[in-house]
């Protein structure tokens, strides 16, 4: 049967329906989320490359599948898009760089390779900064992602093409990774769902890295349910990453349903006070507050929690992330793959080295690379990288024995909503505060969402709401996240994202 134009704006979970029952064909979901991004991607440029050809010849496998009464997984069928830092076999990765403009990896990431194996037809690769070096994805080699909502605004960074596509309704779900706040932060200003799991629940192969210690893939949807019932595919134990966590993990959509009731009796959570007051745009607070009032409301109880290391987890984190960003990116040489520029006149391999790099990298890498370099040098290791590395420790034991007294700990997701496009771009420190509040889990390892709160009242833009949980209880993220949206969506009387702005010249 003919599919209705309005199958874009359904959640996962509802298409995951409609497929069971027959209502659309995974090729009719597949051929309108395609239109879509015919009609507003131009605007919005969420994608670097879409796979037209690839996605529809999974979909109609996934079609195949269904009609012989087998499906590979509940969301068999549903369309995806995945963040360009996750390797695609014959697909581009570029990671958001013109030195691997072109570069078609041999092998899948393992979570590319998971979503494949789950019958969900992959859309395309979504625009990045440059090595997820950035929170504004305004350092992409390919130009700007614009945030839906105003197209004059940032959608967040590194991942904002993921959930720029999400928002937009170009993609019912999306992948990104999460360094430093690069799944939550660009949640929080483009009203989606951002989920970073546990360092090590879901596998880092395939992963091209920006930081080793740091680095996580995760789900970008518009609901709480849609990125449990991702999260329950991508992740699990991968032996061809050293860091992945060898353990069974529980049910994260069983979780999402539970909490999704609303019911917070027994809850404790903790308000971290570090992470709120002078600087914070007051609307964003506004939202917070609201939907901390809803949960007690709900049964939670709420206590003020002190993590006072907090203050120095920006500090620590851009000495940490460069060291190990410089260490990654050396490999990017001219020798083996990518870029390679060649100096006039009979250049050394070193004369190479150095024109590929100077040609192939933007600004902002290369900012990063050199304050890496210097952290890890002789004589100022200990000074710089060592010192980070013990306010990482101390982080920890703030989340230990917060974690001891309560059940999550919640804060506003970022500072403020987005900001307009080239407000902050020659100011990187200013950029750099807008990863204040998502840092610390980073740095940790610890799990965290960040769910949409409302509209902040000075702009009318997305504002988040992040919840963090102890490492390996990401279960307790999607039963209160499930429960606050139930909350916020009963007061706003629709989901957030009905309230956008259509976008130009496209239909909605």
């Amino acid at each position: 049967m003919s599919a209705p134009t309005d199958w874009t704006r359904s959640t996962a979970a509802e298409l995951a329906q409609a497929l069971a029952d027959g209502s659309v064909t995974s090729v009719e979901l597949t051929e309108l989320h395609l239109a879509r991004i015919d009609a507003v991607d131009g605007a919005v440029h969420a994608f670097l490359h879409v796979d037209r050809e690839g996605a529809l010849a999974q979909a109609a496998a996934s079609d195949e599948r269904r009609a012989a009464g087998e499906t590979l997984s509940p969301l068999d069928g549903v369309p995806i898009a995945v963040k360009d830092v996750l390797t695609t076999e014959g697909l581009p990765t570029t990671c958001g760089s013109k030195i691997l403009e072109g570069w078609l990896p041999p092998y899948d990431s393992t979570v590319v390779s998971k979503l494949k194996a789950a019958g969900l037809p992959i859309l395309g690769k979504t625009n990045m900064d440059e090595f997820a070096m950035g929170s504004s994805t305004e350092h992409s080699a390919y130009g700007p992602t614009h945030n839906p909502w105003d197209l004059d605004r940032i959608p967040g960074g590194s991942g904002g093409g993921s959930a720029a596509a999400v928002a937009a309704f170009e993609a019912p779900l999306a992948i990104g990774t999460d360094t430093g706040g690069s799944i939550r932060q660009p949640g929080a200003v483009t009203g989606t769902v951002g989920v970073k799991p546990t360092y090590g629940g879901i596998s880092r192969y395939g992963l091209v890295a920006l930081a080793n210690s740091l680095d996580q893939a995760g789900p970008v949807t518009r609901t709480v349910l849609d990125s449990a019932l991702l999260h329950d595919i991508i992740g699990g134990h991968d032996p061809k990453d050293s860091t992945s966590i060898d353990q069974e993990w529980p049910s994260f959509t069983d979780a999402a349903r539970s909490g999704a009731a609303g019911d917070m009796t027994g809850v404790k959570i903790g308000v971290i006070t570090e992470l709120a007051g002078d600087g914070w745009q007051p609307g964003v607070m506004a939202r917070f507050t609201e939907s901390v009032d809803l949960l007690v409301k709900a049964g939670a109880e709420v206590v003020e929690v002190s993590c006072p290391s907090f203050v120095h987890a920006l500090a620590a984190y851009y000495l940490i992330l460069p060291a190990e960003a410089s260490s990654n990116l050396a490999k990017f040489d001219a020798m083996r793959y990518g870029l390679r520029v060649v100096p006039d006149g009979d250049p050394s391999a070193e004369d190479v080295m150095r024109a590929t790099r100077d040609a192939g990298f933007g600004d902002e890498v290369k900012r990063r690379i050199i304050l890496g370099t210097y952290a890890l040098s002789s004589g100022y290791y200990d000074a710089y990288y060592g010192q980070a590395q013990k306010v990482r420790t101390l982080i920890s034991r703030d989340f230990e024995a917060a974690f001891a007294s309560v059940d999550v700990l919640v804060s506003p997701t970022a500072p403020t909503t987005a900001f307009k496009l080239g407000e902050k771009l020659d100011d990187p420190i200013a950029m750099y505060l807008n990863d204040l509040a998502t840092i610390p889990a980073n740095l940790a390892g610890v799990p965290g969402i960040s769910v949409p709160s409302g509209l902040a009242d000075e702009d009318g833009l997305p504002a988040g709401f992040q919840i963090l949980a102890p490492a390996l209880e990401d279960e307790r993220l999607y039963r209160v996240g499930a429960a606050l949206e139930a909350l916020l969506a009963q007061q706003w009387g629709a989901p957030l994202l009905d309230q956008a702005p259509a976008l130009e010249g496209a239909p909605r």
